[in-house]
């Protein structure tokens, strides 16, 4: 899961109006954003097997696309057990909440980060640990075997969160308006590029995927040059309604 994520955050901003789009996608798509900097750490480990996305052909030398990914997850119960999701889930929520003092948006934040896990389900090849142990099951379902249904899925929660952010929220400038549409085509361009020759080392794949940090002050920029068109209960002053800028 990849773009999944990032309608998911998108949607989010209805649930948490006040809280950037910035810190939405942080938490979405905090275990992969952690996940790199462990691999390059040697904490975790995944095994590059080009024969997971191709089988033979009957023509000599052939072969044809099976699964949308190379990768086999074989270590990373820090960033990607349920019972790390919820852990980082508590601690990213709870920061947010000692920074902010917005409670809705803590709770928003925080199961974003355990949701990474959940969207992860049906996606991954029964890699995905319980708890942090080498002992620990592992769950997936493995729909990642299916490019038509992983493209389906992708493609759909991405497209359900790009129309609710949009449709909550109106641009200020030119800025909000063709930065968010050209943040959600890059994201795109790069989850289909994704799929192509498997990367070529361990250390290459985790160094591009840093890359996704850069996506969450670009969600921050574009959210700063939009506003939200809700109305936004202000707790601090009983039975008044305001429109406020996210943050």
């Amino acid at each position: 899961m990849f773009l999944g994520h990032y309608g998911l955050a998108m949607a989010a901003k209805r649930a948490a109006p006040r809280t950037s789009l910035g810190a939405l996608t942080f938490a979405a798509e905090f275990l992969d954003e952690l996940w790199p900097i462990l691999l390059l750490l040697g904490i975790e480990q995944v095994r590059i097997d080009p024969g997971l996305i191709t089988s033979s052909s009957t023509t000599a030398g052939q072969g044809h696309v099976t699964s949308a990914t190379p990768l086999e997850f074989t270590y990373y119960p820090f960033s990607h057990s349920l019972e790390m999701a919820l852990v980082w889930g508590a601690l990213i929520g709870g920061f947010y909440f000692l920074l902010r003092r917005y409670g809705r948006g803590a709770w928003v934040v925080g199961l974003l980060v355990v949701s990474h896990w959940l969207l992860g389900l049906p996606m991954h090849r029964g890699g995905l640990p319980l708890w942090v142990s080498v002992h620990s099951p592992t769950f997936g379902w493995g729909l990642w075997n299916s490019i038509a249904l992983t493209y389906i899925i992708e493609f759909t929660i991405f497209v359900a969160g790009i129309s609710a952010y949009a449709r909550a929220t109106r641009p200020r400038d030119g800025i909000g308006r063709w930065g968010l549409w050209s943040y959600c085509l890059v994201l795109a361009l790069i989850y289909l590029s994704s799929n192509g020759p498997p990367p070529p080392s361990v250390g290459a794949l985790a160094w591009t995927t840093l890359g996704v940090w850069l996506f969450v002050p670009w969600a921050w920029w574009v959210d700063k040059h939009r506003f939200y068109i809700g109305r936004i209960t202000d707790r601090s002053t009983p039975g008044i309604v305001q429109v406020r800028a996210s943050r």
